[in-house]
């Protein structure tokens, strides 16, 4: 049941994205783009995400979900080097390709070859991280 849910929920955010138009890389750009040919579309729909988001938020605390597991707790506010570095690194790959991580899955089907070289960039990166991240650790820890 778990399974099936979370596939529903991936599909409806994936429709989502696709229905806003979040999956146009030259939309994303525009947004990017302050100074040239701005798009305020992305502030909309970050805007439509954060409001029944920060419900959702009021609505959970202390309950359980009713599929199991435990909703996750608010996240710890810390500005380190680890998160700048990681925002620095997030927002040159999305100002080049004009994806991020949940766009760039929905949009594997019709992406053509530039979305599938992506796709495999992104996993390539997710899959080094953990290793990138340990010997960082170890430079900060000598400085």
């Amino acid at each position: 049941m778990r399974n099936l849910f979370a596939l529903l929920s991936g599909s409806l955010f994936g429709t989502g994205l696709l229905l806003s138009g979040m999956t146009d890389t030259t939309r994303v750009q525009g947004w990017l783009d302050i100074f040239g040919a701005w798009d305020p579309t992305l502030a909309f729909v970050m805007g439509g995400a954060i409001l029944p988001m920060a419900i959702a938020w009021r609505f959970t605390q202390g309950r359980n979900p009713g599929l199991g597991g435990q909703f996750p707790g608010k996240p710890v506010q810390r500005l380190d080097s680890k998160l700048i570095l990681g925002s620095v690194l997030f927002g040159m790959g999305w100002g080049l390709a004009g994806l991020c991580p949940g766009p760039a899955i929905a949009s594997l089907s019709f992406g053509g070859i530039s979305g599938l070289t992506f796709a495999a960039a992104m996993a390539a990166g997710m899959a080094a991280a953990p290793f990138v991240r340990t010997r960082l650790d170890g430079v900060v820890a000598a400085v």
